[in-house]
């Protein structure tokens, strides 16, 4: 099979693109990725050189780059990580999202209709239903009511793949995942952006009184559920995707300095963010019917893994944060 990644760059696309080739070895991927901030070639240094991937550098909302890359290239499949993904940036900068999420999206499946691709894998999230009150989960019927430009623009690509696949009959699947969490996430997110500021003896911010509940799922069981869906997943169809561990934000940070060995002084409550939803949690037994999925990690074991990864590759988020790899990457293929 030969495949278009698209975001391959950043947290879970990277993760994706790595477990993939070492799983299978006569599949080759194309990873179209921008290098916005959170995109780092840093992430799949591992695979740079082998035969069987190749990058491009590239905006998806750039429709005559995105259908001159499908016209030289023969695509069995298409799945779609880009995407600006980060609530707090959305709510200063609604239109980049809009830009990217909603116009990028639709560039890609025009293009994977004109060019017969066989399956399109559209990585959504969970946010795009909304907030939930005490009780019930998420299911694949349950409307969407996004509360953040952010989520609003997720669920806006989620109907545009379901509108090409009804309209066109593009064979699409939507999958909607709980938080990740594991290596190679930016340190803009709350677990590595608490290491980081912990390590350093900085305060950690917590939004609220901390009880906003989540779900979180290690970043290689996400993978394995998209395999299952890109292989076997019957198109037009959503597959939520979630492993029924809600836990607080503020139990998630005192476990993180437990395993850091840093005290709860640090912690430090701030003004909640607007339309902060307060609590998700997901139903993911139709991808444990239909596809045979289930996690395989569990919160602490993840969770102790993903810190041990951190200490270990100080100088990845190092230079993250100290914008580096930026300078890096710029003088490589322009400021972006």
């Amino acid at each position: 099979m030969k495949m278009l990644v698209t975001g391959g760059c950043g947290f879970i696309g990277a993760n994706f693109i790595k477990a993939h080739l070492n799983n299978f070895a006569s599949d080759t991927i194309v990873n179209l990725d921008a290098l916005t901030y959170a995109g780092n070639p840093d992430n799949l240094a591992d695979v740079a050189h082998d035969p069987r991937y190749t990058f491009v550098c590239g905006d998806i909302a750039n429709s005559a780059l995105v259908e001159s890359l499908f016209a030289e290239q023969i695509f069995d499949a298409v799945v779609n990580f880009a995407a600006e993904s980060h609530v707090d940036r959305s709510i200063e900068t609604p239109q980049l999202f809009l830009k990217t999420n909603v116009m990028g999206t639709q560039s890609l499946l025009h293009a994977a209709l004109n060019h017969g691709v066989k399956k399109f894998v559209h990585i959504s999230t969970d946010e795009v239903y909304g907030s939930l009150g005490p009780e019930g989960k998420f299911t694949e019927t349950t409307p969407l009511s996004p509360r953040s430009p952010y989520s609003a623009s997720k669920a806006a690509a989620d109907h545009l793949a379901f509108a090409y696949f009804n309209t066109y009959h593009l064979p699409v699947c939507v999958t909607r995942c709980s938080n990740n969490y594991g290596p190679y996430q930016f340190p803009e997110k709350l677990l590595p952006l608490m290491i980081a500021n912990a390590l350093a003896g900085k305060e950690l911010p917590v939004y609220g009184d901390g009880m906003h509940r989540r779900e979180w799922i290690y970043v290689g069981d996400h993978c394995r559920a998209i395999e299952l869906v890109l292989e076997n997943g019957r198109p037009g169809e959503i597959y939520n995707i979630g492993i029924d561990n809600e836990i607080p934000n503020l139990e998630v940070i005192r476990k993180l300095l437990v395993l850091l060995d840093r005290p709860e002084s640090l912690i430090r409550h701030v003004k909640d963010r607007p339309g902060h939803d307060r609590r998700y949690a997901i139903d993911a037994s139709k991808i444990a019917r239909e596809l045979g999925w289930k996690p395989f990690v569990q919160f602490d074991d993840g969770l102790a893994a993903t810190v041990r990864w951190y200490l270990d590759n100080r100088s990845w988020w190092e230079k993250i944060i100290s914008g580096e790899y930026r300078q890096y990457y710029a003088r490589m293929y322009g400021n972006r």
